[in-house]
């Protein structure tokens, strides 16, 4: 039997001049609000958040996942063609974050970035942090084309200590990436992703594809239907990366931002070789923020949310509401 919650909308809101979708759920409307900001960019994180999370976190929390411009439910066939920017986007989360702010009559609310999510919420932070109460960083982006090498590399050097000989053959054939980007562009770019999740970079527990860590949790999840939700989940991811990859690549956080302005706390799986968890900790040791804490996560890669759940949503909760008892976000 389906569990009913006090608050659960999923609907549609006037996003900068778009038409975006949210799903909200919680027990108690005056709780803090916590946004999920997805990654991909495209890949929608709805489907593994509220089955998995919302036991942990509805309770204390009004939940929000957002289907970003033309991902997810966002999708819109009839503005393929429409122009897409990093701008654009950050002006999008503003816009998201204002309208939470005013619905539930908060001075802030809490974020969790997911790897490109944390993109996302690292370019939106120095522009507007009077509206955010704490950053939660999870698979955090760094640096492009110092990640994108290093990912390149854990393939490459798992599939020889195995023998995969079909995986060097393939690698081989996309070649490394210069600059952050392949030759062979998103085609070989997806060659090495789902290589990289098949060798445990992107779920460490339990080795999977591309099938297994986001069409499965789709198919299976209730937040998406079949038809027409499939087909725009598909386009959306590919016309998101189409369009601002090239741009997100070019990102190089550890020489761009040295200090944020709200608490930080990084959600970090140890063997992260999507977003490499070596890049992530030299660059948070140096960060400058009010707070900031190291959260490890043993036994998990790119998605903790995913691979420790439980532990996952008993810390946030509790770090997150230590924080919330000091400085209500309410206004």
């Amino acid at each position: 039997m389906k569990k009913k919650y006090v608050l659960d909308e999923v609907l549609d809101i006037n996003v900068n001049g778009d038409v975006q979708n949210i799903h909200i759920r919680g027990n108690d409307p005056k709780a803090p609000v916590l946004l999920f900001v997805h990654g991909g960019p495209g890949v929608c994180d709805r489907s593994w958040v509220m089955p998995d999370q919302s036991q942990y976190l509805a309770d204390s929390f009004v939940m929000v996942c957002w289907d970003q411009r033309m991902a997810g439910k966002s999708y819109r066939a009839a503005k393929v063609n429409d122009p897409m920017s990093l701008d654009q986007v950050v002006q999008d989360m503003h816009e998201v974050v204002l309208y939470l702010c005013e619905r539930f009559n908060k001075e802030k609310i809490y974020i969790v970035g997911h790897s490109w999510g944390t993109t996302l919420s690292c370019l939106y932070l120095p522009k507007h942090p009077e509206h955010i109460a704490a950053y939660v960083g999870m698979g955090q982006f760094i640096n492009g084309p110092l990640n994108e090498l290093l990912s390149y590399n854990f393939v490459v050097d798992y599939a020889k200590e195995h023998g995969d000989q079909k995986a060097l053959k393939d690698l081989a054939k996309i070649g490394a990436p210069i600059d952050g980007l392949y030759a062979g562009g998103l085609d070989a770019l997806m060659v090495q992703r789902n290589y990289m999740t098949k060798f445990g970079g992107g779920c460490y527990k339990e080795k999977e594809n591309i099938y297994k860590s986001v069409l499965k949790p789709f198919l299976t999840s209730g937040e998406y239907s079949i038809i027409p939700d499939l087909y725009r989940y598909y386009m959306g991811s590919f016309h998101s990366l189409k369009k601002i990859w090239a741009d997100i690549i070019k990102l190089k956080f550890d020489e761009t931002l040295t200090e944020l302005s709200v608490p930080v706390f990084m959600f970090q799986g140890d063997h992260d070789q999507n977003t490499p968890t070596e890049l992530v900790r030299p660059w948070f040791e140096k960060l400058k923020a009010p707070y900031k804490e190291w959260v490890a996560f043993e036994e998990s890669a790119h998605s903790p949310i995913k691979e420790e759940i439980e532990k996952w949503g008993t810390l946030l909760r509790e770090k997150l509401l230590a924080l919330e008892k000091e400085t209500p976000t309410s206004k």
